[in-house]
C-alpha cells in the first residue's frame, strides 16, 4: 500500500528507493558496464525506449554512442510476444512514437554530438562504419537467429582488436526460440573471439589481436 501511495507522488519514487521504502530491482547489466571502458566508441543495436542507453551514458560516459533500431512494427505472428510485434498495440503509430520519444530523450546528447540515432537495420546501419570502428558493440536487436549470427559476424568486423561484442538475452526458448543462444554458441567455437563470460541472459565475447572473419561460423543442425 505504501509503495502505491508513494508512486502517486510525483517525482518521489527515486527518492523512495534510495531510502529503501521501495526495493531496487538488480541491475542485472551492471557487471557488463563496468567492464566496457570509458570515453569509448560503441554501438547499440535494439534500442526500444533508451532505458539501457541511458544507463551506458550515466556508466562509461562514451564519447560516441550510436544507437541503432528500425523502430518498425512486425506484423507476423512470429513476433507476437516481441516488443516490436504484439508487445506495440498501437502498430506502426506506437513504433514512430517511440522513436520521437528517442529523440527528446537524448536531444541534449545529440547536440552535443555525442550520441547518433540511427533508424535502420543494423545490417545495413553498421555497413557504413569503418571496420574496427567501434570500441564495443552491444547487440540486442532482433533475436532470431538468423539475425543475431549476422549481427556478431558485422559487429566482429567493425569492432577494434581487443574491443567487445557483446549482448543480451542467451537463453533457451522463448518466442525466437532460442535463436540468441544458437548464434553465440557458434561464434564461441571459433578462435578469434574469446568468450569472457556469460551471466545474467548476457553475453560477452572480446575480440582477440589476431583474427579472421567471422563469417565462416559453424551452423550446427
Amino acid at each position: 500500500m505504501l509503495k502505491n501511495l508513494i508512486k502517486k507522488i510525483p517525482g518521489n519514487v527515486r527518492m523512495a528507493k534510495l531510502l529503501g521504502l521501495i526495493p531496487q530491482q538488480p541491475d542485472e547489466r551492471k557487471f557488463l558496464l563496468e567492464m566496457l571502458p570509458r570515453q569509448s566508441v560503441g554501438a547499440e543495436i535494439g534500442v526500444h525506449m533508451g532505458d539501457f542507453s541511458q544507463n551506458i551514458i550515466e556508466a562509461i560516459s562514451p564519447r560516441e554512442l550510436h544507437l541503432i533500431d528500425p523502430w518498425e512494427y512486425q506484423a507476423s505472428s512470429v513476433y507476437e510476444t516481441a516488443w516490436y510485434g504484439g508487445g506495440a498495440k498501437g502498430g506502426q503509430t506506437e513504433m514512430d512514437e517511440r522513436y520521437s520519444s528517442i529523440l527528446s530523450r537524448f536531444n541534449k546528447n545529440i547536440h552535443a554530438e555525442q550520441v547518433t540515432v540511427h533508424r535502420g537495420y543494423s545490417t545495413d546501419i553498421l555497413q557504413q562504419f569503418p571496420d574496427q570502428y567501434f570500441d564495443w558493440v552491444y547487440i540486442d536487436g532482433n533475436h532470431l537467429y538468423e539475425y543475431v549470427k549476422k549481427d556478431l559476424e558485422l559487429s566482429f568486423q567493425k569492432v577494434k582488436p581487443g574491443g567487445y561484442i557483446t549482448g543480451d538475452d542467451y537463453t533457451e526458448g522463448h518466442w525466437w526460440k532460442g535463436g540468441v543462444k544458437k548464434a553465440v554458441d557458434e561464434c564461441a567455437a571459433n578462435q578469434s573471439v574469446q568468450l569472457v563470460e556469460i551471466r545474467n541472459g548476457q553475453f560477452i565475447f572480446r575480440k582477440s589481436n589476431e583474427s579472421v572473419p567471422l563469417n565462416n561460423m559453424t551452423t550446427s543442425s
